[in-house]
């Protein structure tokens, strides 16, 4: 669209606030943008003169805007927000974190269980969290059934199925793990009791909890019960002993959310550290690639936004080394020149440039720029780490892709003599498999690319390597068996989380060093697959339409789900909702439509 072409729809834009959206030629949706005025900004686009090149690429490619008027700034802001990181056009923001967070959950059942989980259900369970480190949350559910009973059993535990004696209690109760509400020991009001006492140790606020443990331990002291009150002083010790372990600000802090960024060329990092109670529960930082340019101000909002979201943060102050335009209604901005506040921002930078410095390093330990000789050492090594009959001087790697259950793909990556050979890279549209099944699409992926380097006669590679461990490794093992390919090169199942090898028919897994140059060649393969699948899937979705989930299904059109995201902000949170809230905003049939789509399988 050229300026003199923009200039005749110029005043049909809006002057309220709003989000816009510039659309290619072939409908690909290339960016997302906020707006107090929608005619003003848009405008500026194609009245002035971009010394940025990618700007002036992306004015170039666009063919048509459209737009959505919203009541205020801040619903523009928040919207803008949940479809950038719902559609990821090309040309905004790119923050690299696909990761999956834990929560503690409280389940919805008599005497209910508390437990590490990384699906929330909508079942009614109180979930807590999310943590940035499972090992934290395994150490905080230790210090939990270390000092307040809770069962762990998973016996229906109805009044009805109490009271005719079903159940008998197990060593946890004999241990004093447990106090027995299986046969009656252990009334409601008090379970109920113990688990606030834990919800507030996840809040970081231990005081109340220590006090009820001193509370008891005089009490057992008085009525010299000299061992009864030893156990609550041990648990008071277990206590004080956690909390010293945590990075105490100061109880007059309260809960904040501090953030820090560190711009880097193209990239850039931003930490987060949550503040609860005056302690710190979380830090975690964020990679985000600028596409546009894009000032530190700009790029520190959408990352705020997008922590806050994750971490469901409340915290109604927020600070941070210069302002920003975040117009979230109840949050203040702070900017500290001192005290406790300028120190947790200095904690924050600290972090970030740590992490900074982290990726650095393992750049330099990739393969590219070093020699020959270098490069072969490595292949060696791994070939003698996992005993290849071949030097792995060719290397394939396999992963799945979809997004919220749909949009399936897949993605190989080539490494020739230890470096990523890119113009050999492919990806697949999934044609064979109806539905998300990860397993049937592994399968078809590996015959098709085998198959055709077979009709072709091109070389095998010495090594594949399938990302997704034991499952997806024998899935594609159908395949190369099919193909009549065993024996002809080694493939191997690498576990997405805990770095495991698996070889075909072995019950058994082998891990290597985690420092040794074989692990960090496989995880620069396995890291480089996850990358190119990703920025293939995020083409796949934008490109032709704007469509989302909610469009998708019938009889919801494009109206009713911007309404809805405006709303609701997310398509996750939409899931999630009960039949009676979106009643309230779209009307009865429209929500049972919905809510039958996202709960078909719960009703099976």
């Amino acid at each position: 669209m050229t300026a003199a072409e923009f200039q005749q729809i110029a005043h049909t834009l809006p002057i309220q606030a709003g989000i816009y959206k510039y659309f290619g030629e072939d409908g690909e949706l290339l960016y997302i943008g906020k707006a107090k005025s929608l005619r003003k900004r848009v405008s500026s686009y194609f009245v002035k003169h971009h010394d940025n090149y990618k700007t002036r690429r992306l004015v170039e490619s666009i063919h048509h805007i459209e737009f959505t008027i919203v009541d205020s700034e801040q619903d523009a802001f928040l919207l803008e927000n949940s479809l950038i990181k719902q559609f990821q056009p090309r040309f905004n923001i790119n923050l690299k974190d696909d990761k999956s967070y834990p929560f503690i959950i409280i389940k919805h059942e008599p005497f209910p269980r508390v437990f590490l989980t990384r699906r929330i259900i909508r079942d009614g369970s109180e979930y807590l969290g999310p943590f940035t480190s499972v090992g934290r949350v395994r150490e905080m559910l230790e210090l939990i059934r270390n000092n307040i009973p809770l069962r762990t059993c998973t016996l229906n535990l109805t009044e009805q199925n109490i009271r005719k004696g079903k159940f008998k209690v197990c060593l946890e109760y004999h241990l004093g793990n447990c106090k027995g509400p299986c046969e009656g020991l252990q009334t409601e009001e008090d379970y109920k009791d113990a688990l606030q006492q834990v919800k507030e140790i996840l809040r970081g606020n231990l005081s109340p909890v220590l006090n009820i443990f001193r509370a008891r331990m005089q009490e057992h002291a008085a009525n010299m019960e000299f061992e009864k009150a030893e156990i609550e002083r041990k648990k008071i010790e277990s206590l004080q002993a956690y909390q010293s372990r945590s990075t105490i600000v100061s109880s007059r802090v309260g809960n904040l959310d501090v953030f820090s960024i560190l711009s880097d060329g193209n990239h850039a990092y931003v930490n987060y550290l949550r503040v609860l109670n005056g302690t710190i529960t979380d830090t975690k930082t964020v990679t985000l690639e600028k596409q546009l340019e894009e000032a530190d101000e700009e790029v520190m909002a959408y990352a705020i936004a997008y922590l806050r979201e994750a971490f469901q943060s409340r915290a109604q102050e927020i600070v941070l080394p210069f302002a920003v335009e975040f117009p979230e209604e109840g949050v203040t901005q702070t900017i500290p020149k001192g005290g406790d506040k300028k120190k947790l921002l200095d904690l924050s930078l600290k972090n970030v440039n740590y992490f900074r410095e982290e990726l650095h390093k393992k750049k330099i330990l990739h393969l590219e720029g070093k020699s020959d000789t270098e490069r072969k050492k490595v292949l060696y090594q791994l070939q003698a780490d996992l005993e290849l009959p071949e030097l792995p001087v060719h290397i394939e790697c396999f992963d799945n892709s979809n997004f919220q259950g749909s949009y399936p793909v897949s993605a190989c990556v080539v490494f020739k003599d230890g470096v990523a050979s890119k113009k050999d890279y492919r990806h697949f549209n999934i044609k064979t498999v109806e539905g998300i099944n990860d397993f049937a699409s592994m399968t078809e992926v590996v015959f098709r690319r085998y198959n055709r380097l077979l009709n072709e006669q091109q070389p095998l590679p010495q090594l594949v390597i399938i990302d997704g461990g034991k499952g997806q490794l024998g899935a594609a093992m159908e395949s190369i068996r099919k193909l009549g390919l065993i024996g002809s090169m080694t493939v191997v199942g690498l576990a997405k989380n805990e770095e495991e090898i698996f070889f075909p028919g072995d019950s058994e897994s082998i891990k290597l060093p985690y420092d040794s140059e074989s692990l960090k060649l496989i995880r620069r393969v396995r890291d480089e697959v996850h990358r190119f699948g990703i920025t293939f899937h995020r083409q796949k979705r934008s490109k032709g339409t704007f469509k989302n989930e909610l469009e998708g299904i019938k009889g919801i059109g494009a109206n009713t789900a911007t309404q809805l995201l405006k709303t609701f902000r997310s398509v996750s949170k939409i899931k999630l909702l009960p039949l009676e809230d979106l009643v309230k905003e779209v009307g009865q049939k429209k929500a049972q439509l919905i809510w039958d789509h996202f709960h078909e399988a719960e009703q099976n």
